[in-house]
């Protein structure tokens, strides 16, 4: 992680070097720009290593967002059908999908840039917040097990740059932002109604039922199994 981070941050010095400010602002790919400034005739290096970054960027994001869904279920935060993994591959399968359905509904809008501020901003917003918990759990219960444990000055770093990541954009983009997080408080009575209400009516339970079952049969998944 501190590897990419840096690698990142010599890249954007590269490109300020290299290219002056108005050339940066009037580029529809600033990689490319630079490519072509310094590569000459082996500038569609730069187009195909963008691709291949992208490639297993998205490879990698599709491998984590799933199982967060699929972890969420787990704990009773979703609908249990998310929880269940493939009975050949053990991969979340239910999981997968839901993410290409959600996949397909982001590409459903033309806005692509709001869009991209929309999930930068919440995501970042939600970063900072289990940062800070990790910190306030450190320092309530400092004596609670932990599988990893760093020194305090590398989540600190960390906060204060989400920090800025969060506080940053209510002034660049103040709607996006706004919306972002009215998206975001949306998610509070579906919370409500999905988790704390406990005593559901069975017409909802029995619909959740059949909707289990058949995610089952379609994708072959089943439970995964508990070794205590």
């Amino acid at each position: 992680m501190v590897v990419r981070r840096v690698i990142y941050v010599l890249a954007n010095v590269a490109y300020f070097t290299v290219l002056t400010p108005d050339e940066i602002l009037s580029s529809n790919a600033v990689a490319v720009t630079f490519g072509e400034r310094i590569l000459g005739v082996m500038s569609w290096i730069m187009p195909f290593s963008v691709a291949l970054s992208t490639f297993g960027g998205l490879n990698g994001n599709i491998f984590a967002s799933a199982r967060l869904f699929f972890v969420g279920a787990r704990e009773g935060h979703l609908p249990n059908f998310l929880s269940m993994i493939n009975l050949n591959y053990l991969t979340p399968a239910p999981s997968l999908v839901f993410l290409c359905i959600l996949s397909l509904a982001y590409l459903s809008t033309t806005e692509v840039y709001v869009l991209i501020n929309y999930t930068a901003f919440v995501e970042a917003l939600f970063v900072t917040l289990s940062v800070a918990g990790l910190l306030w759990l450190r320092y309530k219960q400092p004596d609670l097990e932990r599988p990893i444990k760093v020194n305090l000055i590398l989540p600190v770093t960390f906060l204060v740059v989400c920090g800025f990541l969060v506080t940053f954009p209510f002034y660049v983009s103040p709607w996006e932002t706004g919306m972002g997080i009215a998206i975001t408080i949306t998610g509070i009575p579906v919370y409500m109604v999905t988790i704390y209400w406990r005593d559901k009516p069975k017409l909802y339970k029995r619909a959740i039922g059949k909707l289990t079952s058949l995610v089952q049969k379609v994708l072959l998944s089943v439970p995964e199994e508990k070794r205590d």
